[in-house]
């Protein structure tokens, strides 16, 4: 399945995990809450979800990756207790609570979330010495005398032995008390997540055009080649800082997160056009209603490749004014919910956010107004509509503050839609 889906999946055993019955005791009991394992190559998302999930359901997170870990710190220091076992008093070895499993506590105290997730990367990498371990704490969820505490998710990942030459694979004693999930990379996936962070728009629409260069591993005489979806998220946020600070984008940079020698060539060349197309077309302009008639003449006359690269550009640039409004309206409703607020202070921020929102939502109107000057058929349009609809931020945008032109082409979407599956049928018929 794809990153996506084990989301839900994680989601929906936590939520089942917990459920009690009329006594309050755990449908399911604690010993028997299988630890879940994440399976899947490097750099797909695993360790990324985990905050998403947390933060989506309210609970608390402890995230460890395993490589970093001695026996002692995972199991314990041994400490020397003396006890009387009817022989008189003897001394016996004691541990001490276990690095990971104290964080857990030191998490609850700190938040006051009693439910949570454990998460702990790379299980299957772990040193000789602590293997035994790991396995009894997959089995019983103890490291030495102290158990994980109830209310909380364990939460394993890590890399098939193909990907990782450290990697492991567990028994079937091991692999039979654990909810094992495999995921796999998929560019689908990867986009929503995109959509909803706002990757920079020349990662998203390169990937539109050239999807085998998502993810790609490659074993070749001079090492691995490879391409995640880690690198191509941790390189968005680098070209937007080089962009604000004006710092170039070149292959150089590039070559540093993909590192593949062609495709770091190949988005290279593209993002320099993306760039043009934006000086180009002045984007900025179009979102204000000015651009020139020789713009959309340009529009008008362009290759499909290099309209929606365009497209791209006018709602990458709208969607990330309106997540800041999204974002800035939902900490409003926080404080407004607050008694301990200042009334008045609050009024006057939401008519300064409201007056923002009308102007992004001009910008919105613009560039569908541009859309129909430069393109009289209406496969732009309804691409932009589609590309609105699947973005988290620009959809509560339009939820909450409307765009009359989203509107209007949304029907015709829906209309083309009914039209084209009459016509299936009928030829079905």
């Amino acid at each position: 399945m794809n990153i996506r889906e084990a989301k839900e999946q994680i989601k929906n055993t936590m939520k089942l995990y917990f459920l009690k019955d009329s006594e309050g005791k755990y449908r399911i009991p604690p010993e028997r809450q299988r630890p879940v394992f994440l399976l899947g190559p490097p750099g797909i998302g695993k360790t990324a979800i985990m905050a998403q999930i947390a933060e989506e359901l309210g609970v608390g997170l402890v995230s460890y990756s395993m490589t970093h870990h001695t026996r002692q710190s995972a199991l314990g220091l041994p400490l020397i207790e003396h006890a009387d076992y009817g022989n008189g008093d003897v001394p016996v070895t004691r541990y001490t609570m276990s690095e990971i499993i104290a964080s857990v506590y030191d998490e609850m105290a700190k938040t006051g979330k009693k439910q949570g997730i454990l998460f702990l990367d790379e299980i299957n990498c772990v040193s000789e010495t602590l293997t035994p371990v790991m396995l009894q704490f997959l089995q019983y969820k103890t490291l030495g005398q102290h158990k994980v505490p109830d209310g909380w998710l364990i939460v394993t990942a890590g890399n098939p032995v193909e990907y990782n030459r450290n990697a492991k694979e567990f028994d079937i004693v091991t692999i039979d008390r654990l909810k094992r999930i495999d995921v796999e990379p998929d560019l689908q996936a990867f986009r929503e997540y995109a959509l909803k962070k706002c990757v920079h728009p020349s990662i998203l629409t390169y990937l539109s055009i050239k999807k085998a260069n998502f993810y790609f591993v490659k074993t070749t005489a001079s090492g691995r080649r490879f391409v995640t979806a880690r690198g191509w998220d941790d390189l968005s946020d680098i070209i937007t800082l080089c962009e604000e600070n004006d710092v170039p984008v070149d292959k150089r940079l590039i070559i540093q997160y993909l590192q593949d020698d062609d495709i770091a060539e190949d988005f290279a060349q593209y993002y320099a056009l993306f760039s043009k197309y934006r000086s180009d077309y002045e984007v900025d302009m179009i979102l204000e209603g000015k651009e020139s008639d020789d713009i959309v003449k340009r529009a008008t006359a362009a290759s499909f490749d290099e309209r929606i690269a365009l497209i791209s550009l006018l709602l990458g640039k709208c969607a990330s004014g309106e997540k800041d409004i999204i974002k800035e309206l939902d900490i409003l409703r926080n404080r407004i919910s607050s008694a301990d607020e200042d009334k008045a202070a609050l009024k006057e921020q939401v008519k300064t956010l409201q007056e923002k929102a009308e102007a992004e939502s001009v910008k919105l109107e613009n560039a569908f107004s541009f859309a129909e000057k430069a393109w009289e058929e209406s496969q732009e349009k309804l691409i932009m509509v589609s590309e609105l609809t699947a973005n988290y931020w620009t959809a509560r945008f339009i939820g909450r503050f409307g765009c009359e032109a989203y509107y209007r082409y949304s029907k015709d979407l829906l209309f083309a839609e009914r039209h084209a599956e009459i016509r299936r049928e009928l030829e079905e018929i």
